[in-house]
C-alpha cells in the first residue's frame, strides 16, 4: 500500500511539473489580464474619436491629437516623452461634394467624395459624357480618341473571392491612386473611381491619389463614388451610353504645415542602444474620426508600453512607442523618423505596427529572413490559447517601412480583415464601430510579441 501511495505521489508530481506554467506563459497571461481588465486604450480612443474627431495632417484635429497623446504618455511615467517635428501636406476638402447622373432631363443624385490631393472642379462643376473602364490597362487600350473631353469612370471592384481582403484591396487600388494621372494624359476632364469596399452601400471611400510628375495645368479633379452609386452608374450606362455625369468639389492644397510625431520610451537595461518600436499613425482622413484607421493602432501601441510600465517591466532593449503623423497622404512622419534615426546612428532591431483596424487579432504579417521568421513562428504555442495563429511573411506597415537599420525585423498586427473595408476611409469609421474587447485583445497580442522578442532577441547576423 505504501509503495502504491508513493508511486501515485510521484506520478502526480510529474504531472504537476509537466503542466506547470513557464515564466513566459505566466507573463503572457498577465498581459492579457491587464489588457482586458485595466486597459486605457478604449478610453483613449473614445477621446480621440469623439472629443477630437478627424485628424487629417495639417488640421486642428491633428494638432489636438498630438497634444492629447503626448500628455497621456507623460502620465504613464515613461523614461522619455517628446515630439519630433515634421512638415506635412495640408489638403482641405472644402464644401461637401455634389454629383448626379444626367440622363436626359432626369437627375439622379449619387454619393461621392473627393480623393485626397485632388484639385477642385470649376466653381460651377463639370458635366461630361462617361467612359467606363475596369482599370488603367483598359483605359490605355482605349486611347485618347475615346477619352478626350470625357469623365473616366473606373469601376473595377474588389475581388470577393480572396479571404485576405487586403489582397483584394491591393489588386484594384491603383485605379484610385494613379487613375487621374493616367486619364489626364489622354485628355479626360475628370475621373470617378469605385470605392474600395467589398459591400454595397452608400458610403464613398476617400484615399490618397497622385498626379505623379504631371505639370499642374494638366491636373484633373478626381472623386470616389459609393459602391451603390457605381452599380447604378454602370447599369445606367448600359441602357444609355450617351448619358452625362455632373460633379462639383471645392478641395485645395494649402502650404505644408508643421506637425509632430509623438514618441515615448522605456530605456533598455542591458542593450539600450538597440531600439524596438511599436506604433500606429496619428492622422486620419477627414470624413470621420478614423477609429479603425488608425485610432485603434495608436491606442493599442500606447497600451503596449502602458502594460509594460505598469508591471514594472525592465526591458533589455529600449522600447519606443511612436505615433506617426501623415501616413494617409504622404508618409512624411515615417520618413522623418528614419531621417532623424540615421542622423543619430540609432540601431533598430524590431518594429511592430498596428494599422489594419481594431478587430480580433489573428496573428502577424512579418518581414524577416528565414531564421527570424522561424523564431517568431516558434512562439505559436504561446499564442495558441489566445486564438492567435497566423505568422506569415508579408507587408508589416507603411510607417515602419521607412526603417532601414542593417539588422531589423518588422511585423504588423494582423486582425481579422473581413469587416475592415466596410469602414476604411469612409464616413462610418467612427467610435461606435469599435468593439472594446477586440481592441484590447489586439493590444495584449502586440505586448506579447514585443516582450518575447525583447527577452529572446533576434538573429542579428542573419536579419535583413
Amino acid at each position: 500500500m505504501k509503495r502504491t501511495i508513493l508511486l501515485t505521489a510521484l506520478v502526480l508530481n510529474g504531472l504537476t511539473s509537466s503542466f506547470a506554467q513557464t515564466n513566459d506563459e505566466k507573463n503572457i497571461k498577465l498581459f492579457y489580464k491587464k489588457a482586458l481588465t485595466e486597459s486605457k486604450c478604449y478610453t483613449w480612443l473614445e477621446y480621440l474619436s469623439n472629443d477630437i474627431g478627424a485628424r487629417l495632417s495639417g488640421s486642428k484635429g491633428a494638432e489636438l491629437a498630438v497634444d492629447y497623446t503626448k500628455r497621456q504618455l507623460e502620465s504613464l511615467g515613461l523614461d522619455k516623452v517628446y515630439l519630433q517635428e515634421v512638415m506635412v501636406p495640408h489638403w482641405v476638402r472644402g464644401e461637401k461634394e455634389t454629383a448626379y447622373i444626367l440622363d436626359g432631363k432626369t437627375k439622379t443624385v449619387v454619393p461621392i467624395c473627393a480623393l485626397g490631393g485632388s484639385v477642385a472642379t470649376p466653381k460651377t462643376g463639370i458635366t461630361a459624357e462617361i467612359v467606363e473602364v475596369q482599370g488603367i490597362k483598359e483605359l490605355a487600350e482605349l486611347g485618347a480618341d475615346k477619352v478626350k473631353g470625357k469623365i473616366v469612370f473606373y469601376n473595377r471592384p474588389m475581388n470577393p473571392e480572396n479571404i485576405e481582403t487586403f489582397t483584394s484591396y491591393g489588386a484594384c487600388v491603383d485605379q484610385r491612386y494613379a487613375g487621374a494621372k493616367e486619364a489626364a494624359k489622354l485628355g479626360a476632364v475628370g475621373t470617378i473611381v469605385r470605392s474600395m469596399n467589398l459591400r454595397l452601400d452608400d458610403f464613398p471611400h476617400t484615399g490618397a491619389q497622385s498626379y505623379g510628375d504631371l505639370p499642374k495645368e494638366q491636373y484633373i479633379p478626381t472623386a470616389a463614388i459609393s459602391t451603390n452609386g457605381a452599380e447604378l452608374l454602370s447599369k445606367s450606362l448600359r441602357v444609355n451610353p450617351a448619358l452625362k455625369f455632373y460633379f462639383k468639389q471645392s478641395c485645395e492644397t494649402l502650404p505644408d504645415a508643421l506637425s509632430y510625431n509623438v514618441i515615448g520610451e522605456l530605456t533598455g537595461t542591458v542593450s539600450p542602444e538597440n531600439i524596438m518600436v511599436v506604433g500606429g499613425h496619428l492622422d486620419s482622413w477627414d470624413l470621420a474620426d478614423g477609429s479603425h484607421d488608425d485610432g485603434a493602432g495608436v491606442v493599442q501601441s500606447m497600451e503596449v508600453i502602458r502594460i509594460l510600465k505598469n508591471l514594472n517591466y525592465k526591458p533589455k532593449n529600449t522600447i519606443r512607442v511612436v505615433l506617426f503623423m501623415n501616413e494617409e497622404n504622404g508618409g512624411k512622419g515615417g520618413a522623418k523618423y528614419e531621417e532623424v534615426s540615421k542622423q543619430k546612428k540609432e540601431n533598430h532591431i524590431f518594429a511592430l505596427e498596428s494599422d489594419s483596424g481594431g478587430f480580433t487579432p489573428r496573428g502577424f504579417s512579418i518581414e524577416a529572413d528565414d531564421a527570424n521568421l522561424k523564431k517568431i513562428q516558434g512562439y505559436k504555442d504561446l499564442f495558441e490559447p489566445y486564438l492567435v495563429h497566423s505568422f506569415t511573411i508579408g507587408h508589416a506597415g507603411s510607417d515602419i517601412s521607412h526603417l532601414t537599420s542593417q539588422a531589423i525585423v518588422k511585423a504588423g498586427l494582423k486582425p481579422d480583415s473581413q469587416r475592415y473595408f466596410d469602414y476604411h476611409h469612409a464616413a462610418n469609421d467612427t467610435f461606435d464601430a469599435i468593439n472594446k474587447r477586440e481592441l484590447e485583445l489586439g493590444a495584449a497580442t502586440m505586448t506579447t510579441l514585443m516582450y518575447l522578442l525583447d527577452q529572446n532577441g533576434i538573429d542579428i547576423k542573419k536579419a535583413n
